[in-house]
């Protein structure tokens, strides 16, 4: 049994009742943070952006489909990466369900790496996800957006990340940073503007699994069964149907 203290229902509801303010004022402060974010002032995008889909082509517009509002997931998968991040797929497989939701409130949710469509497309059949995701190999997205990074910024041993002057060492691991950025386009002009981005642990929220964990007993408890892998690499993971086979790792 696990060393904590155990005490009469009356004590644990004492403390439990002292908790609750403390989450209601967490609740509270979010509702404020959310309102400010709503209000923060927007930058227009000038600059012209072509994507590699699965069905050709795209306009930074086209990834809207439609919708006003886009958000975009920056998942790191670099060129010639053998996967993806497993932190970047653990909050991707949060995203499927919420889909149809997000797409009823006018928004758009797609992923967005630098590897080369073919490299993405193997990655997503091997996780068997289905919620858009787009190349923007070829372009400075990745690079204006501060989730990317060249050769001469990492020999430098400093990026731009997180709004921030942050230490990287060279590498290949390191051309890649996850984030998410927001964006709005206006039906009648076209013009396109960012709304919104966050970095590292900013968009935390997106990672359900952690939010039930932390209701848990043990919570996290990431010293024992350390961080979460890709779906498909725990041991007691469902074989994939033949449909989303596994690609090489």
């Amino acid at each position: 049994m696990l060393d904590h203290p155990v005490v009469s229902q009356e004590e644990w509801l004492t403390a439990r009742k002292a908790l609750l303010l403390r989450e209601k004022e967490v609740t509270h402060l979010r509702d404020s943070i959310n309102a400010d974010r709503l209000a923060l002032p927007w930058v227009r995008v000038e600059k012209q952006y072509t994507f590699d889909t699965p069905e050709g082509k795209k306009s930074f517009a086209d990834l809207f489909e439609d919708r006003s509002q886009l958000i975009v997931y920056h998942f790191m998968l670099g060129p010639g990466w053998k996967a993806g991040c497993p932190g970047c797929s653990f909050i991707c497989d949060h995203f499927e369900g919420t889909l149809p939701h997000l797409n009823h409130h006018d928004v758009t949710l797609t992923a967005i790496s630098r590897a080369p469509m073919s490299e993405i497309t193997a990655y997503k059949t091997r996780m068997g996800w289905r919620f858009p995701w787009a190349s923007s190999n070829g372009s400075d997205f990745n690079y204006d957006y501060h989730v990317s990074f060249t050769e001469d910024e990492l020999t430098e041993g400093k990026v731009d990340y997180n709004f921030t002057e942050t230490p990287m060492t060279p590498g290949p691991e390191n051309t890649e940073r996850h984030g998410l950025s927001s964006f709005y386009r206006d039906e009648d002009s076209g013009e396109i503007f960012h709304t919104y981005s966050s970095y590292a642990r900013g968009h935390e929220e997106l990672l359900g699994t952690l939010m039930i964990l932390d209701t848990a007993p043990k919570g996290r408890n990431e010293g024992t069964t350390g961080f979460m892998r890709r779906h498909d690499e725990y041991e007691d993971a469902p074989k994939a149907h033949a449909c989303c086979s596994a690609a090489n790792d």
